[in-house]
């Protein structure tokens, strides 16, 4: 499979709290917890949102220690904590557990995780857009949100 450096993410409503994230031939459920009136028949979006930061890290953990010939099976735990004002995640606190990894190499090892590509994008954060579209079709001014 060839790099994909262009994607398209879509989300559709499965009523009440429910969407489904289609990302290329695969489905994820999002809801919310009953406590707040979803179903929680999936992660909320935040819980994605690191979820994805942490696999991101697993990855470029995994891939550091197979290029270096070292035992597999890194584990990566993820603790946020939210905001309010502006509701947002305000600190993530990310633990990656690599039993295999010899001392001599945590430095460069650190160095790979810490520039996943999400985590990049958190550092450096994307230019963000947003049209709304209505059900005529007519498209409201784009707003750029960064």
């Amino acid at each position: 499979m060839k790099q994909n450096r262009n994607g398209m993410v879509k989300i559709t409503w499965h009523g009440g709290d429910r969407f489904d994230v289609r990302i290329r031939r695969h489905t994820i459920r999002v809801d919310q917890p009953t406590d707040f009136g979803g179903g929680d028949t999936g992660p909320i979006p935040v819980e994605l949102f690191v979820g994805s930061l942490a696999a991101c890290v697993a990855h470029r953990a995994e891939r550091y220690l197979h290029r270096c010939e070292l035992p597999a099976g890194v584990t990566v735990t993820a603790h946020y904590d939210l905001e309010l004002r502006p509701a947002r995640v305000g600190r993530i606190d990310l633990v990656v557990d690599a039993p295999g990894l010899p001392e001599g190499l945590r430095e460069s090892f650190t160095t790979v995780v810490e520039h996943s590509a999400v985590h990049n994008s958190l550092r450096l954060p994307p230019e963000i857009t947003l049209q709304v579209r209505t059900e005529e079709g007519a498209v409201m001014e784009a707003i750029e949100t960064t």
